[in-house]
């Protein structure tokens, strides 16, 4: 208890170095412990993001598992037990297995098909009226229909009739009426059964996920009749033969958060699997719309989790440093009593382990509070719309999972082991070598012995060598980017290379500070002259501090520069597939004949009687122009495997017929791709009809050069001459990259399986080729809602078949919750940078100077004012703090140009066009500047402040003492 007690008077007594070591403890617990609530959160947003695509592309409700049997010879009473086996299963395991909100359960029964008549039959010798039937019905069907015409079903036969309901298809199907009357004539049923046909109906709504087909179209050869009844009917009495029965789930998947996605595949599959007790593979179907989804969600979410953790890995290196540099302060503030208790008996291990209870209630406290702070974190970043850009969102499904309490207790043990490094050094020393230690100069520090510099750049470059080999094998290889492994280590390597350039730097700085008092020694005042010989004589015990500020700065910028390039990277390559703002595909009125109606002759003899050729009308383009905030449009024709012929060899491209002036005004297009800017290429074939411009990848694959004739034509359609006036390897919406899967290793490179391009003037194309339907760009102005463009083209009764929106897919870019992820952790890694950097200088500088207030009253009691000692303390930081600033700036971008690049891995490399580029804003550098420069200029006002309170007499006091 006495120990116990001394601690706590200890970590009272040094209450500022404590409370700093415990907000980096706390921030890095925090930190590593948001990972798997931020992970968690982001992915559920973005399962639920992928099920809702999912819907919107097919048009079905993918919350859905169906399940049915098929009886085949069974007994009744085999029937029955296996129905009311697997029936009891799924409402008391099945459905609620899936955890998730159950919105229905549907069972359906189904007969086997019979042949029925009409009651009224003209023709009863003949089997022209016999059709196929069979009964169906649902669990609570009347909740979910209205009926269109007629009534609802009795629930039981009326004066022997069974009554039924049928779809408006279903009876335009049987070509009958209401009240129509059929008789079953069928070997199936021992005796004749009546149905009366006494209603139809429709879906009470048009999005209930009750129906397994929202159009009701399995419905069309089928009568529906009461549930009950038919149960009844099919099953307890066997008078109506059953085919099989169903079973459908429907869940609400919007609540369908990570932790749900295991326990939904083995509902799944524990359904498929008591089906299978019951009845043989070949009974049976389970199927679950969502899986394929979940499936495809989980090969985003890996390559997620991987990028999180590779994005984290630098500002965990950081809270690393921090950690450890404040646990060095405290340690240096203490060799003195370490050194006492040593020399009075204390054993090693006894000291350590004062410090490490102190550490352990540390860390405690850290471990219990850093979970919760890292959902505090998880939530604000959830409202990341870009970086240092924050929205209002639908907050996310963040909670504090036992995965969270596992990360924090490891990074809780990581930063516990941190802080004892130093105190497990300090008790090496005895109280003679302490006071030896004081006396001398300081020693050069280890990483300068070991080289840790020259090591850490030689792997960062290592792994920056080996992650550019393995993109050139996707590249080149068409391959997706799990077709290779990527080692995640990939990931580590800029910090390896911000601390190692950081440190090379650092070695060669009391050389530059030589070269500075060297330069100006006949002409510095006395301030910045003492300034000087204190840094250079001392420069080594600034260097941790140094490289401290250095990886943290390189850090922010690293961060920063990778969020600006993701997003930029993302926006530039949906501009440059789309080509325009806005890409319309209107319909021609044409001479294509009508599709074959159902058992029309195919084939050559269909053949005989169309012409093959189909003639266009172009419709006026004038209107185009006069949309709502249309500032320019453009005429853009597309063949994608047009036939050309250059050279004695022969090929498909895809050819593009544009006009040159309004083509170059419309487009979008990142103008460093080529040479020249794209207008100067347009300008190149501006003035000859014949001119074109070719891929790179068709001059090479068909050694093609400037002023070769190429026949250009499709099918149907002769080849007609062009002259090659330019070689180009990107244009609009073209990639030069081979298509995905089609490896050729044979090659040598990525341009010999790559698509081609041809560029012609549309108008030639159009007299000497044919007159084939163009899609039309257009650029609108930045201030033209796209509502309402689109109320223009509903205005003026456009016939468009296709509307691509630039607007709309950014937006959703945006809104995506990958990309959410990655600015939201890149944001964090930023803040946290700037904050865990600022608390270090500030704690570091007021340690430094009350160990200095001596030799600062010595300097005012000798002449030196205020002012000059304030100078005197700026110059210091100048060239320490302010030149680790520089340095760190410069690391910073250094880095993000060499390893940025390796993002692109999770964007599929192989179809990444434009090409990734490193990009950097001018607004992210003038945060960083300002950030720091207010770090600055604070610590430095609490310097100063710490400095003007200071009194002769207390120093002289001192010094005496």
């Amino acid at each position: 208890m006495a120990l116990f007690v001394m601690i706590l008077r200890k970590m009272v007594q040094n209450k500022w170095l404590v409370a700093s070591l415990f907000i980096g403890l706390l921030m890095s617990v925090a930190l590593v412990s948001s990972m798997p609530i931020y992970s968690e959160a982001i992915l559920s947003r973005m399962l639920v993001k992928d099920l809702e695509t999912m819907q919107t592309k097919t048009g079905t409700y993918p919350g859905t598992h169906y399940s049915k049997l098929f009886f085949t010879k069974e007994t009744p009473d085999k029937m029955n037990q296996i129905y009311n086996r697997v029936s009891k299963f799924i409402k008391e395991e099945g459905a609620p297995g899936f955890q998730l909100p159950v919105q229905e359960v549907v069972t359906d029964l189904q007969s086997k098909s019979f042949k029925i008549r009409p009651q009224n039959d003209p023709e009863p010798d003949t089997k022209r009226n016999v059709k196929s039937v069979a009964l169906r019905s649902f669990t609570d069907f009347e909740k979910h229909i209205k009926i269109s015409d007629g009534r609802m079903p009795a629930a039981q036969p009326v004066d022997g009739v069974y009554e039924v309901l049928l779809t408006e298809r279903a009876l335009i199907q049987y070509k009958t009426v209401i009240d129509s009357i059929f008789i079953i004539e069928d070997d199936k049923i021992t005796a004749p059964i009546k149905l009366k046909v006494v209603g139809t109906f429709e879906k009470l709504a048009d999005d209930d996920a009750y129906f397994r087909d929202t159009d009701l179209s399995d419905l069309t050869n089928s009568f529906v009749i009461n549930d009950q009844f038919a149960y009844q009917q099919m099953l307890k009495d066997n008078i109506i033969p059953i085919a099989g029965a169903g079973w459908f789930i429907v869940v609400d998947y919007s609540k369908m958060e990570l932790q749900h996605v295991d326990d939904f595949i083995a509902t799944s599959n524990m359904i498929r699997d008591t089906m299978l007790k019951n009845v043989t593979m070949y009974q049976m179907v389970s199927e679950s719309r969502a899986l394929e989804a979940i499936a495809t969600y989980m090969e985003r979410a890996e390559q997620l989790r991987t990028l999180m953790w590779s994005l984290n890995v630098p500002v965990l290196i950081m809270l690393g440093f921090y950690m450890f540099m404040v646990s060095n302060l405290i340690a240096d503030r203490q060799k003195n009593e370490i050194a006492v208790l040593r020399s009075r008996g204390a054993a090693r291990w006894q000291v350590v382990t004062s410090y490490a209870v102190e550490g352990l209630l540390l860390s405690g406290i850290a471990f219990g509070l850093g979970p919760w702070l890292g959902m505090v974190l998880t939530e604000v970043l959830g409202a990341s719309s870009g970086f240092l850009e924050f929205v209002q969102r639908v907050r996310l499904p963040v909670r504090v999972t036992n995965e969270a309490y596992q990360y924090g207790a490891i990074a809780a043990g990581a930063c516990f082991l941190i802080m004892l490094i130093p105190i497990i050094l300090a008790t090496r020393v005895t109280i003679v070598g302490h006071k030896q230690q004081m006396a001398r100069l300081t020693k050069s520090p280890l990483w300068h012995k070991i080289f840790l510099d020259v090591i850490a750049i030689a792997l960062a470059l290592y792994g920056l060598n080996t992650f550019k080999k393995r993109l050139a094998d996707l590249q080149s290889l068409g391959l997706n980017a799990g077709d290779l492994t990527i080692d995640p280590l990939q990931f580590v390597v800029p910090a390896l290379f911000i601390m190692g350039g950081g440190l090379l730097l650092l070695r060669l700085y009391p050389w530059v500070l030589r070269l500075v008092y060297w330069i100006g020694k006949k002409w510095w005042p006395p301030s910045v002259y003492a300034t000087l010989i204190q840094v250079g004589r001392s420069s080594s015990q600034y260097q941790f501090l140094m490289i401290f500020l250095i990886m943290t700065i390189a850090t922010g910028v690293f961060s920063a520069s990778a969020a600006r390039t993701i997003n930029n990277n993302t926006e530039d390559r949906i501009q440059y597939g789309n080509g325009a703002e806005m890409v319309l595909t209107q319909q021609w009125i044409n001479d294509a004949p009508p599709p074959p109606p159902p058992g029309a002759p195919s084939g050559p003899t269909a053949a005989l009687v169309t012409d093959p050729v189909i003639h266009y009308l172009e419709p006026s383009f004038d209107p185009f122009t006069k949309l709502p905030g249309v500032v320019h449009a453009a005429k853009v024709f597309t063949k994608n495997e047009a036939a050309f012929s250059v050279n004695d060899q022969s090929g498909v491209a895809k050819l593009m017929g544009i006009d040159t002036f309004d083509f170059g005004n419309t487009t979008w297009f990142r103008d460093s791709l080529l040479d020249y800017p794209l207008n100067d290429y347009l300008n190149l074939i501006a003035a000859d009809p014949t001119a074109v411009l070719i891929s790179s990848t068709l001059a090479k694959q068909k050694n093609v050069k400037a002023g070769d004739t190429i026949w250009v034509g499709w099918e149907d359609v002769p080849q007609q001459p062009f002259k090659v006036y330019g070689i180009i390897e990107y244009f609009p919406t073209f990639n030069p990259n081979p298509p995905i899967g089609s490896v050729d290793a044979s090659k040598e490179d990525s341009f010999s399986n790559g698509p081609m391009l041809i560029v012609g003037h549309l108008p030639r194309i159009q007299v000497q080729l044919a007159l084939e339907p163009y899609d039309v760009w257009i650029k609108l102005d930045t201030e033209t809602p796209t509502a309402d463009f689109y109320e223009g083209i509903t205005e003026q009764k456009m016939s468009i078949t296709k509307i691509v929106n630039t607007r709309e897919e950014l937006a959703t870019a945006k809104n995506d919750p990958f990309l959410m992820a990655l600015n939201g952790v890149l944001t964090l890694g930023f803040v946290l940078s700037i904050l865990v950097s600022f608390i270090g200088f500030l704690l570091y500088w007021v340690l430094s100077l009350r160990g200095r207030t001596l030799q600062n009253g010595i300097l005012r009691a000798i002449g030196l004012s205020l002012r000059q000692l304030i100078t005197m303390l700026a110059v210091e930081q100048l060239f320490t703090s302010g030149v680790a600033v520089l340095i760190g700036v410069g690391i910073g971008n250094l880095a993000s140009k060499l390893y940025v690049p390796n993002f692109q891995i999770a964007f599929n490399p192989s179809s990444l066009v434009p090409p990734f580029k490193v990009m950097f804003e001018a607004s992210d550098l003038v945060r960083i500047y300002t950030l720091v420069g207010i770090m600055l200029l604070v610590g430095l006002v609490i310097l100063a402040y710490m400095l003007s309170r200071l009194r002769i007499h207390q120093a002289i006091k001192l010094g005496e003492d």
